[in-house]
């Protein structure tokens, strides 16, 4: 099987599984939504941030170099040293987890006190403290998986992983349901580490299964350790600073819109309208970006060390056309049909505004996810996490000098100034690396017209559902496919001009 077929179905693969976890998982979420409020949202939003941080020093880059090491081992069938960088990363991930689940037991009431300040007990952030030793280790060996070119391993580990969460949360919602949001969010996150525990029992038993095919010739010779380090140390320490600031961000988020005059329990249901409700909506299809973008790290870093520019450049241009017809007719999809998707999802119409003026941001999220994984791929991870960096800092300004003046409107600028300067950055640093050439006309005007005259196209066509959720599903399935067939047309009609 050639590579461009394996990436292919590999990618195929990805997306339908996480496709599927995703609308499972867009439905549980509004279940939980609806039966905890979006208060609660908006408090385990910032209960999570906590969480993130928490895997993120866990992990600490050890997926990244252990994908990157090991892949560039297979190239050369170095096994060997494949086999010792994971079992290495393996050390250190269980060191690294062990250390930061001992952070959070014994600092779980000050970490309650000081940063929601009295909204929470310790509770929360004790539970979560007992999954972090095994997402440490499961995060590498999921980099190994996708090293090698098997990441639907990754996937039956993903999808197993959701279905204990979601009957763990069910059924302890139902058992153990209170109105105490200590009680709620501690019920989530012991979910979530019931889940853990299942996935990482799979994935030790994949990896052992898959070892067992692998065939030990030679010594290895190379410094595996050192590159290990040189890999995942300066992604760590960005890594920390990165997730610190994202951290403190979402922290610093209800505290300004309660400045601007907000009760603290408005601002937090605010947040939880934004950050739970309506951005899981506009990152709902990115599935079939990020699927095939996390397949991109393993082919560039093998395309890299054979320096073959030329591939990278052709690979570039394809991904990025694609990418931009899919994500400006799921971004115009949203800005067109917004009533209709808040109402066909929460049932009201309070999502409706946010979506029609959040939905620009799904070509510079989508686009910009693609771009941060071929810079990883090409050894540029480095760059990403610095980006990401300064993207946060400055959010962060805008989040402590405008929001407090501006309210909302500050809010909403502060996520459109951070996608966009990400965007900008990493692009630049994309280009920088790797001379690609890419045609505005073709890659943006054009589906951009093509979704205007998509709508008109659409609006010619009159329909009668007694059911409204009926017909707004029927309408926005329409749209898309007009969208996709106008764009086939317009397609090969410049092509012929």
């Amino acid at each position: 099987m050639n590579r461009s077929r394996k990436f292919l179905i590999n990618g195929i693969i990805l997306t339908l599984t996480t496709l599927l976890i995703k609308s499972v998982g867009f439905v549980f979420n509004i279940y939980i939504a609806k039966k905890v409020g979006s208060e609660i949202i908006g408090i385990f939003g910032l209960v999570m941030s906590v969480y993130l941080f928490a895997i993120t020093f866990a992990t600490s880059g050890l997926s990244l170099a252990c994908t990157y090491i090991v892949s560039e081992k297979f190239a050369t069938k170095d096994y060997t040293c494949a086999i010792k960088t994971v079992k290495t990363c393996f050390i250190y991930a269980s060191f690294l987890g062990i250390f930061g689940m001992s952070i959070l037991i014994l600092f779980a009431k000050p970490i309650s006190e000081v940063f929601f300040t009295g909204q929470i007990n310790s509770s929360p952030i004790f539970s979560m403290a007992f999954g972090l030793p095994l997402i440490a280790i499961s995060s590498v060996i999921s980099g190994f998986f996708t090293a090698i070119g098997k990441p639907f391993k990754n996937s039956i580990s993903q999808v197993i992983e959701f279905l204990v969460k979601m009957l763990a949360t069910i059924i302890l919602l139902k058992y153990f349901f209170t109105k105490d949001i200590s009680t709620i969010c501690s019920l989530l996150i012991i979910a979530d580490v019931i889940s853990e525990i299942a996935s990482f029992v799979l994935n030790i038993i994949f990896y052992y299964i898959e070892r067992t095919k692998i065939i030990f010739s030679n010594k290895c010779s190379s410094n595996y350790k050192k590159e290990i380090l040189k890999i995942s140390f300066p992604v760590a320490i960005t890594s920390y600073i990165r997730s610190g600031l994202s951290s403190f961000k979402q922290f610093l988020i209800p505290i300004s819109l309660e400045k601007y005059g907000m009760s603290y329990a408005i601002a937090l249901s605010n947040y939880g309208t934004i950050n739970g409700m309506v951005m899981p909506i506009l990152l709902f299809l990115s599935v079939f970006v990020n699927s095939f973008a996390s397949l991109l790290v393993p082919e560039f870093s093998r395309l890299l060390a054979g320096n073959n520019v030329k591939r990278m450049k052709f690979v570039c241009e394809k991904i990025f056309q694609k990418a931009c017809y899919f994500s400006i007719g799921i971004g115009t999809c949203l800005f067109f049909f917004s009533s209709e998707i808040s109402y066909m999802i929460y049932q009201n119409l309070n999502c409706d505004f946010w979506i029609k003026i959040l939905s620009p941001l799904v070509f510079f999220i989508y686009i910009d996810t693609i771009i941060d994984n071929l810079l990883k791929g090409v050894n540029e991870s480095f760059k990403v996490m610095c980006c990401n960096v300064l993207d946060l800092v400055s959010t962060i300004a805008i989040l402590y000098f405008l929001v407090p003046i501006f309210g909302m409107n500050g809010y909403i600028f502060s996520i459109y100034f951070s996608e966009i300067l990400n965007f900008t950055i990493s692009s630049f640093q994309l280009r920088k690396r790797i001379k690609f050439d890419l045609s505005f006309k073709n890659y943006i005007l054009l589906p951009i017209f093509a979704s205007i005259l998509s709508l008109f196209i659409n609006s010619i066509f009159e329909f009668s559902f007694e059911n409204f959720i009926w017909y707004s599903i029927f309408k926005i399935i329409l749209y898309l496919v007009i969208y996709i067939f106008v764009l086939i047309i317009l397609l090969k009609f410049t092509k012929k001009i």
